[in-house]
């Protein structure tokens, strides 16, 4: 029986999934998801240091000549104490001596014979960095399911950390159905045409951060689709497309099945995409996209890309969105519908030709909305919850991201 697109979405966000882990090199960590939380085992700074070249004085001194009675740069180790009328030499990132209250930039004095005097204001406690005042002792700086990026990098190596426990990448196994199709790199005749699911599901994954698998051509009968499958069952989810319907070519779901196919999801109140297919056969899960390209694309960006984020270990598993307007009228059918189209920062423009057989819709889509059922129209200047194609954009609060 089919779900509706809450129910679905529910489902796969609650999969329990066993994950496994590696540790890898925090240079080699860029888009892995961390397994653990960290914390900040050294404040920064470490120490009061000085954010200017210039003078470390006393406030209450300001007005008053100032003997130079050492110079301190970046990394000395100096444990220099300002007495009263004394001033110390010191540079960017240098230990500030002990009793220091303001760091006087080098052009805001005049030097003469070893002694200063300061020509423009001083405020109390300026240009000094003190501990702890950009990462506090202790401080949550990385959550787990985290995605590290060149920042969380940053973050990593401030604290001396050079090795991260990262979850291991999802394996994905892609295989073609149809013999009707010829894949991309075979010759075909005038009364064929070309599979442009398989190199869609292989490049969308691996965009999204898995290990891809291509595991072949299967024929049109039970035996050569189960073969298929049982080859492909040491990843951790198998994507393909077709054969779930009624008619009596359709040997996949059959295929599926005699493995002993356990069905999760049977079918998506959905436009375009109702025939999909979600399951599992012992720890692999099976996700069986509806044939036609465009329907198999934006059904994977809807449910597809949120059982990537749960494999992934992601603790981002539920769709964002940016509130955007329509920039023109749009019509709706009683149904939850996927409309891809261009945002261009403030009006959401649906993509004119966008029949569920079509492959050069989203080429030049950066976009979509889901449209609710129970929404007939949507007017010129409507507000609208616009869902990114081109990038990442999940979060880890549930949001209701369907256009009412």
């Amino acid at each position: 029986m089919a779900l509706n697109v809450k129910e679905a979405l529910s489902i796969i966000e609650n999969l329990q999934i066993n994950l496994n882990y590696e540790i890898i090199p925090i240079e080699k960590s860029i888009n892995r998801v961390c397994t653990d939380d960290i914390f900040a085992q050294y404040a920064l700074p470490k120490f009061d240091n000085s954010a200017m070249d210039g003078y470390a004085i006393r406030y209450e001194d300001k007005n008053n000549e100032l003997k130079i009675i050492d110079t301190i740069f970046a990394g000395d180790n100096k444990h220099t104490e300002l007495k009263p009328n004394t001033c110390v030499k010191i540079m960017t990132g240098a230990r500030v001596p002990k009793n220091t209250t303001a760091i006087i930039p080098k052009e805001e004095t005049k030097e003469k014979n070893n002694k200063i005097e300061i020509t423009k204001n001083v405020k109390e406690f300026q240009h000094i960095r003190y501990v702890g005042e950009d990462i506090d002792l202790h401080e949550h700086l990385i959550k787990k399911g985290s995605r590290l990026n060149f920042a969380k990098i940053t973050l990593l190596s401030s604290q001396g950390i050079s090795h991260i426990k990262v979850y291991k990448k999802p394996k994905i196994a892609v295989f073609a159905s149809g013999e009707e199709l010829k894949l991309h790199y075979e010759k075909i005749e005038d009364y064929q045409i070309y599979n442009s699911n398989t190199p869609t599901f292989l490049a969308r994954a691996i965009e999204l951060g898995c290990e891809v698998t291509f595991m072949g051509q299967a024929k049109d009968s039970v035996e050569s689709i189960k073969e298929l499958i049982e080859n492909s069952l040491e990843a951790d989810l198998i994507i393909t497309s077709g054969g779930v319907s009624v008619g009596d070519a359709d040997f996949t779901k059959e295929a599926f099945n005699t493995l002993d196919f356990k069905t999760i999801i049977d079918g998506i109140y959905i436009k375009p995409g109702k025939p999909t297919i979600f399951g599992k056969i012992k720890d692999t899960y099976i996700l069986n996209l509806p044939g036609n390209p465009l329907a198999s694309a934006l059904i994977f960006e809807v449910f597809g890309k949120l059982i990537v984020q749960k494999l992934r270990g992601s603790r981002n598993i539920f769709h964002n969105y940016i509130i955007g307007k329509m920039s023109e009228p749009l019509k709706n059918k009683k149904r939850t519908t996927v409309i891809p189209g261009d945002f261009d920062g403030e009006y959401f423009t649906p993509s004119k030709k966008r029949a569920p057989g079509m492959v050069n819709v989203l080429s030049n889509a950066n976009s979509m909305i889901v449209v609710d059922e129970n929404n007939d129209e949507l007017l010129e200047n409507d507000e609208v919850k616009i869902l990114p194609i081109n990038w990442k954009f999940f979060t880890d609060i549930k949001k209701d991201f369907i256009t009412k």
